[in-house]
């Protein structure tokens, strides 16, 4: 009797998984759609529409990239959470803000990064600047904290309210000792002409954002937060190499599905974006604009996703941060 059960039970589990080997055989029959949380020409905007670009080599029936702006990327992830059904057609680009600062920062999440969602990849992560206005009278991190300690509160421009830049600032005045109001704009925009301006004195923002107005002389880098130095802003040295790790941050972006979504299809979704991601095209715009192409795998993006949740946690507790209702 034994030895009849196995062969029938392999056959029972083999028919359960047709109906999927026929699906994969077939994936994807129509565009698949990358929702992202920001608007056209963001960062994330620029990995989306690249990332896209390249699954449309193996994928004839298209890649949309459908922006879906607001409430700190919360709307799109809401929507990417509760889709359905969960066959792989509809994925969330995420970013550290939504997949592992969010549970810290909102009271009042509409999902849930670590029940709502499963991991495709890492795609990229880029670096930040700490830049202060070129008017400021200092050469070096070292000078800016002396300076800064000379004035009472220097106040720090940011994205917003509990987003990377905020708190980067809030490190940066707890390792340094110094008195730092932030001050929150509604867009990188206004932070960026904040500074420019010298209505602030200083901001973390992305290597990207902030090196043309370096190079043009406009701002002053003085320290980036990477593990190694940013080849958009070469001779600006790493906060590690200053002496304060605790600056150590990058704003990472990853593929997320529902929470849902089989295995097989997760696999092939992973397959591909690692195959799009390996294509020089590909690689070397995503580099050009200030991003370290990643690929790590969903194993690795859903320790990166535990790890960041954690730590970003200690991190807002740390800073006594009200979430924000």
């Amino acid at each position: 009797m034994k030895s009849c059960m196995i062969p029938r039970r392999a056959a029972i589990a083999g028919a359960l998984l047709l109906p999927w080997r026929s699906a994969i055989a077939a994936f994807p029959d129509r565009p698949v759609r990358i929702v992202l949380g920001f608007p056209p020409g963001s960062g994330p905007d620029v990995i989306a529409r690249l990332l896209a670009e390249g699954l449309r080599e193996t994928w004839p029936a298209g890649v949309v990239v459908d922006n879906k702006p607001g409430a700190a990327g919360a709307i799109a992830a809401q929507e990417v959470a509760k889709a359905a059904p969960s066959d792989g057609y509809t994925l969330l680009l995420g970013e550290v803000g939504q997949l592992a600062m969010a549970p810290s920062t909102y009271a009042r999440l509409p999902y849930d990064p670590a029940r709502d969602f499963a991991a495709i990849t890492e795609v990229a992560s880029i670096d930040f600047a700490l830049v202060v206005p070129a008017t400021v009278p200092v050469a070096d991190l070292a000078g800016y904290i002396a300076w800064a300690k000379t004035r009472g509160p220097v106040f720090m421009g940011t994205f917003g309210a509990g987003t990377p830049g905020h708190f980067g600032a809030a490190i940066l005045a707890g390792a340094a000792g110094l008195n730092a109001a932030p001050v929150h704009f509604r867009s990188t925009g206004d932070a960026v002409t904040a500074v420019l301006n010298g209505d602030v004195q200083g901001m973390f923002g992305t290597v990207a954002l902030v090196a043309p107005h370096v190079r043009a002389g406009k701002l002053k880098a003085l320290a980036t937060t990477g593990p190694a130095r940013s080849g958009l802003l070469p001779e600006v040295p790493t906060a590690v190499e200053l002496g304060l790790p605790s600056l150590a941050f990058t704003a990472w972006f990853g593929l997320v599905a529902p929470a849902a979504t089989p295995g097989p299809v997760l696999a092939e979704l992973e397959a591909a974006v690692h195959r799009a991601l390996a294509a020089a095209p590909v690689r070397a715009r995503m580099q050009e604009a200030g991003f370290r192409v990643a690929g790590t795998g969903r194993a690795g993006f859903a320790a990166l996703m535990r790890e960041e949740t954690a730590r970003w946690a200690e991190v807002v507790r740390s800073t006594g941060f009200k979430a924000i209702e």
